[in-house]
Parts: C-alpha cells; sequence; structure tokens
C-alpha cells in the first residue's frame, strides 16, 4: 500500500508540473519577489510584449481592483432586486442575499487562490481540464463560451430598449448595429482599452450604488423626503417573512442572477500586468463589495418599499423602458424629492449593459482562444495578432451578437426569454466546478511537498468553503427547477431552458 501511494504521489507531482505553465507563450515569468523594483517590473512587462502573436499584460492593479468591485454590477441589482423583496418579504430576501452572497464569496476566493498561482487566460476551464479531467475543461469552456456568446444579443438588445425611452420611435436595429460595431472596435484596440473603459464603468456603477444607500438611509430616517419610516414595512401583515421558508429558497435563484459574472476577475488574471499581486489585492475587495453592493442595497430597498408595491414585479418582469420609472433606485431617489431620478438611473442602466456587452466580448474571445491553445476547439481560434488580439475567436463571436437583429424581427419580448433561458443554468455549474477544481487543485499542490503558506492568495476557510459553496450551488439548481416547473401562470420556456442548458451539459461532458 505504500508503495502504491509513493507511484501515485510520483505521477501527482509529474502531473502537475508538465502541465504548469504561467502563461500562453510568455518570454518571461512575473514577479515572484515582493521587493522587486517598478522599474524592473516595467522591463519585464515590456520584454513580455515584444513578441508577436501572444496575449498582453496591460491590465494594471487597479483595472483588476475595479472589475472585482463593481465590474460585474448590472441590471440584475437595479431593477431585480426588488422583486425578491416582493417574493420573499424583506426579510426574506435579505437572507437570500446573504445566503448567495456567501456562497459568491467562497467561489470567487477559490478561483482567485487558482488564478494568482497559474494566471492563464482560460482560468477556471484550464484549470478543470488540469486537475479533474480533460473532458471537465471541455465541457467547461464551451459552456461558459456559450452563456457569453448568447449573452450578447442580450446586452445589445437592452441597450436598445433603453435607448427608446428617450427616442420611443428608435428602431431596435439602429442601436443593435452601432453597439455591436462600437464593441467589435473596442476588443479589436486591445486588453488596455477594455480595462479603462471597465475601470469607468464600473466606478459609475459603484457611485450610484453608494449614493442610493446613502440616500435611502436618509429617506428611511425622514431626513429627506419628510416621511420618516423606520422599519414599519417590516411590521405590515405579512411582513418581514412572505411565504415562509420556501419563497426564501426560490427567491435565492433571482439573487444568484443578480451575481452573475463575478468569475471575470479570474479571466482578466491572465492578462494583468503584475498577478500575483493584483489578484490578491482584488480578492480582498469582494467580502465589502458583497456587502455594500448587493446585500446593503436589497436591506435598503426592504426599508424604503413595501414588499407589497406592485412596482417592485413591475420593475423586474415589465417591459423594460416602463421598468425603469418603477425601478427601485428610481423610487427611492424621487422619494427624496430628487429631480430627474428616472433619466440617471436610465443613464447608469445604459453604461451597465454596456459594461456587461464589454465584458461578454472579453470572455468570449479569451474562453474561446484558450480552447484552441490547447486543441479543446479549431485550433484558429487560439491565434492571436501582433496586438494581443484573438481575431478569430472575435470574429465568431461577432456572429453570435448579431443575433440581436432577431429581435428586430421576432420583438424583443419573445427573443429574451429564450437567450436568457439556454443561459440560466451555465454560471450555477461553473461556479460549482469552481469550487470542486479548487479542491483537487490542492491535492495536487500538496502532493509536490509544497508549502500553502507559499501561495500568493489562500483562498480563507479551506476545504469548508468549498463544501459549503457546493452544497449552496446544488441548493439553487434545485430551486431553479422547481421554479420552472411550478411557476404560474406555467410557461414551457422556462422548463424548456433548465433541461436543454442540462442536457447541452452532459453532452459536451
Amino acid at each position: 500500500m505504500t508503495e502504491n501511494h509513493s507511484i501515485e504521489h510520483s505521477h501527482a507531482n509529474q502531473d502537475f508540473n508538465e502541465k504548469y505553465t504561467p502563461g500562453y507563450d510568455e518570454k518571461v515569468q512575473y514577479e515572484e519577489e515582493e521587493d522587486q523594483s517598478q522599474e524592473q517590473r516595467q522591463e519585464q512587462s515590456q520584454e513580455q510584449n515584444d513578441g508577436n502573436g501572444d496575449l498582453k499584460r496591460n491590465l494594471k492593479a487597479r483595472h483588476l481592483q475595479m472589475i472585482a468591485i463593481g465590474g460585474t454590477i448590472g441590471t440584475g441589482i437595479f431593477l431585480s432586486s426588488g422583486s425578491a423583496v416582493a417574493d420573499a418579504g424583506p426579510a426574506g430576501a435579505l437572507i437570500a442575499y446573504i445566503v448567495v452572497g456567501i456562497m459568491v464569496f467562497f467561489v470567487v476566493t477559490s478561483l482567485g487562490e487558482m488564478s494568482a498561482y497559474l494566471p492563464v487566460p482560460g482560468a477556471f476551464t484550464t484549470f478543470g481540464a488540469r486537475f479533474v479531467d480533460p473532458a471537465l475543461g471541455f465541457t467547461l469552456g464551451w459552456n461558459y463560451w456559450l452563456q457569453w456568446a448568447i449573452s450578447i444579443p442580450t446586452e445589445v438588445v437592452a441597450a436598445g430598449i433603453i435607448l427608446q425611452y428617450w427616442a420611443p420611435n428608435l428602431q431596435s436595429w439602429i442601436p443593435a448595429l452601432v453597439f455591436i460595431v462600437v464593441l467589435v472596435a473596442i476588443n479589436l484596440i486591445g486588453v488596455r482599452v477594455y480595462g479603462e473603459l471597465e475601470y469607468w464603468f464600473a466606478l459609475i456603477k459603484v457611485i450610484t450604488c453608494i449614493l442610493f444607500i446613502f440616500v435611502g438611509i436618509f429617506v428611511d430616517a425622514g431626513v429627506a423626503g419628510g416621511n420618516k419610516i423606520s422599519f414599519s414595512n417590516w411590521k405590515i401583515d405579512g411582513a418581514p417573512f412572505v411565504g415562509g421558508a420556501l419563497s426564501v429558497f426560490t427567491t435565492c435563484l433571482s439573487a444568484f442572477f443578480s451575481f452573475g459574472g463575478t468569475e471575470m476577475v479570474g479571466i482578466t488574471a491572465g492578462e494583468s500586468s503584475n498577478p500575483r499581486k493584483a489578484v490578491p489585492r482584488a480578492m480582498s475587495q469582494v467580502f465589502w463589495r458583497i456587502l455594500l453592493f448587493y446585500i446593503l442595497s436589497v436591506f435598503i430597498i426592504g426599508l424604503c418599499i413595501p414588499y407589497n408595491d406592485p412596482s417592485l414585479l413591475d420593475a423586474a418582469y415589465g417591459d423594460l423602458n416602463d421598468a425603469v420609472k418603477v425601478a427601485p433606485f428610481t423610487m427611492i431617489f424621487q422619494m427624496a424629492n430628487m429631480p430627474g431620478a428616472d433619466h440617471a438611473v436610465n443613464a447608469v442602466l445604459l453604461t451597465s449593459v454596456l459594461s456587461a456587452g464589454n465584458s461578454c466580448f472579453y470572455a468570449c474571445t479569451r474562453t474561446l482562444m484558450a480552447l484552441g491553445k490547447e486543441g479543446r476547439a479549431p485550433r484558429i481560434f487560439g491565434r492571436v495578432n501582433r496586438w494581443g488580439v484573438p481575431v478569430y475567436a472575435l470574429a465568431v463571436t461577432t456572429v453570435f451578437a448579431c443575433l440581436a437583429f432577431l429581435a428586430d424581427i421576432f420583438g424583443s419580448a419573445n427573443v429574451f426569454p429564450w437567450l436568457i433561458n439556454l443561459t440560466g443554468l451555465s454560471a450555477l455549474l461553473t461556479w460549482m466546478c469552481i469550487s470542486i477544481i479548487h479542491l483537487r487543485f490542492r491535492q495536487a499542490y500538496k502532493a509536490q511537498g509544497r508549502d500553502i503558506k507559499d501561495l500568493p492568495y489562500r483562498a480563507p476557510l479551506f476545504p469548508y468553503g468549498c463544501y459549503l459553496a457546493i452544497l449552496l450551488c446544488l441548493a439553487v439548481l434545485v430551486a431553479d427547477i422547481y421554479y420552472a416547473a411550478t411557476t404560474t401562470p406555467f410557461e414551457p420556456v422556462n422548463v424548456v431552458g433548465v433541461i436543454s442548458k442540462s442536457s447541452l451539459t452532459v453532452v459536451n461532458f
């Protein structure tokens, strides 16, 4: 038995060492020493970027930190968060967001530990193939690419609808074409432009959320608006819990969609100029982002707006133009007597969908490029031009983006549900797999006799955080299936979305 264990240990060492590379075709390794000077880092980065056909490590620490803090704040928190309060009550919604926030925290910190040590563009898709099975890497990669590729049309269509708030007669294909051209141009220029735009887009969203929280506190205390609310909305009939534990359980599903895209920081690590320092710094912001921009926002909504206010559901499920007028953020700004709140929120929504579309293009191209380089997709998709742009992967992604034009043919209301349901489970399965991969990563790392203290970043509460994240992911998956089957009125598109995505994942594997 000892001999077998020794052989297994040796194989683990060999497998880990053979598969470990700090990046694709890099000329030099990123910084290992904490005391290395800024000049040395710049020289190393320049040397690394001189070769044609390689990704460029041009993302700075501030880019990664802002992407981690606010890059994934989107329409989910601005519009759909109110539905959680309506469905589960103010306390139920708060618990649902805390539960999902815990799951997201452990998933992202697990990814952060692996990405800081192995900063490759494929991130968890590459990790899945290395530490679990090549089939898992293939499945994760194609599922993740499809998830973001299908999300591009939804974001482009949403941008057109948002513009129709100011120009009602505007045809949807016009802004769709403009936004696709702009996003493709951004991604053709290079990763530094992507990082810079995401920095400013995220900053706008962060400022909006912080302003919302302070205004909400003032409204609740009666400082703004002149009407002290306190916890009165928690004491009306049916509150603070609506529908009991079952409603809290199903509300976790809507909370989950609000957190979508939080794994993006793991992909950006592959193009960070100094991932061993930038990724740990970005990970340190994750807890505060979840607390401030998600949990506190839902708490403020539950304080200021009664759960039985019909506008909470109208903002989540109604037409996007009408939703802006009754969005929780708009209502609370209006309660504080702030003029033009609907236009301000609409403008923030526009920056959010542009940011999301930009991130969709980035995630798609880098994921498909990684699949091409690793032989899990046609090799041509792995090619990168001299500016560090995977142009062939970008071309295929652009074709999918053109699906937005279907909105003008069939109508936005028909296109949206099918696109969203096709991507519904992909993010959840990705998060669950990240935790599983992290467990295997630690096993491989220990098999070499390496010290955990040498990792650039260590995920907290390992392995219990991974186990908890996996259990919570499974719980949300059950909630998704239950919600799709019991929604009244029954919508076949919801069930088809769950079944088709589950079947696609199994077929890919």
